[in-house]
């Protein structure tokens, strides 16, 4: 695998992309990648790596979805229009954020990086995502930070030059030696156009080799904001974020947020299947149903941060929820394990496929609510009851 230095931040993009070329080819068989990538990391590798394979190991094979919580937005429905005065071929799904134009409002949340089945997880996604004209996170690049040979299975600009693309770092690193160097270098090492720092604190707290100090955290995140040179998005993993604390980060300087709330995949139940002890797996397990569900924690983050783009997630299942999230405010809406499943199944050409059919049926729900663009979507009421 091919070292990647890190470039400095300001360096011109296009090189930064020719150093990023290595890696598998989006197209060859990724059943062949499959069976190579299928015993895992190497025994002794570094505990980031070995977590890494667990968590698409146990999302592509095991039940993780919450048991009782659902998203919520199965409470909302649109007032259908007979006469919606519009032309089906003129709806608009196309959508510009953090000043960057794509032809619909889908984001493939972040979800891999640091092993080769990740890597070429990662390729497939992103040349998915260049296709569809979608915007795309990576996974947690800490392992990639501490051993920059596993750059490579993070970097995609080659195949997805035109992409919004997220670098990823937990938050809670900010309180283990991590600042604005590692911040930097995860940005430069893909060619990002943002940074997302992600909230986990559940999820560090089930982990047997969890970080779990949050303390003082606040004021580490309102100081990467204001020194990196690119918008840095607050992002949750599954819980969903409170309006208290969805007003903390705004006022923090964070430049959106990622609600991702309760009601799709379960981290504690992820964490559940990799416990190394039956207390370790009954204390994960006991939060099955923990969390914000994602159509409260949008409503929560969209009054507390009125100003700032909102990003929903966690357990949307297609178009129709696609549309109910940009009514209920939010600007992108991302979905993990349907791409991640299509990735793996049928690389590049199932994500293009899957992205294709979810925004189709978005242009639908637009066309039969009145609401030709995602702007006229925002502002078209949703209802509870007739």
């Amino acid at each position: 695998m091919t070292e990647v230095t890190n470039t400095a931040a300001g360096a011109d993009i296009h090189e930064r992309r020719k150093a990023d070329a290595a890696g598998p080819e989006p197209g060859a068989d990724i059943h062949e990648r499959r069976k190579a990538d299928a015993a895992g990391p190497e025994p002794g590798s570094d505990i980031h790596e070995r977590r890494k394979a667990d968590h698409i190991r146990i999302n592509l094979e095991e039940d993780v979805a919450f048991k009782g919580l659902t998203t919520g937005l199965e409470a909302y429905f649109f007032m259908h229009r007979a006469l919606p005065e519009l032309d089906l071929a003129a709806v608009d799904t196309g959508v510009t954020v953090l000043g960057k134009r794509q032809r619909t409002p889908l984001l493939i949340s972040s979800m891999t990086g640091g092993t080769a089945r990740a890597q070429a997880i990662n390729r497939e996604l992103a040349a998915g995502a260049q296709a569809a004209g979608m915007a795309m996170g990576l996974g947690s690049m800490r392992a990639a930070i501490e051993d920059p040979s596993l750059a490579t299975t993070y970097q995609v600009r080659d195949v997805a030059p035109d992409i919004l693309l997220f670098a990823n770092l937990g938050a809670v690193q900010l309180n283990y030696r991590y600042g604005i160097d590692q911040c930097r270098r995860a940005v430069d090492m893909i060619a990002a156009d943002a940074l997302i720092l992600h909230f986990n604190a559940l999820q560090e707290a089930v982990q047997p080799e969890g970080d779990g100090n949050f303390a003082g955290l606040l004021a580490k995140v309102e100081a990467i904001c204001r020194a990196l040179p690119v918008p840095v998005v607050a992002k949750e993993v599954g819980w969903g974020f409170a309006a208290q604390d969805a007003r903390r980060l705004a006022e923090a300087g964070v430049a959106a947020i990622d609600v991702a709330g309760a009601g799709g995949t379960s981290w504690s139940q992820v964490e559940m299947h990799r416990a190394p002890s039956a207390r370790h797996a009954r204390v994960a397990g006991a939060f099955i149903d923990w969390g914000i569900p994602t159509a409260v924690s949008l409503r929560y983050c969209r009054q507390a941060a009125p100003d700032l783009p909102i990003f929903a997630s966690g357990g949307i299942k297609d178009g129709i929820d696609v549309a109910k999230c940009i009514a209920l405010g939010a600007s992108l809406v991302g979905l993990a394990g349907e791409f991640l499943r299509a990735a793996d199944r049928d690389g590049a050409a199932g994500v293009i496929e899957l992205a294709e059919t979810i925004t189709a049926e978005l242009r639908v729900a637009m066309f039969c609510a009145g609401a030709g663009n995602i702007a006229a979507l925002g502002q078209t009421p949703l209802h509870t009851h007739f």
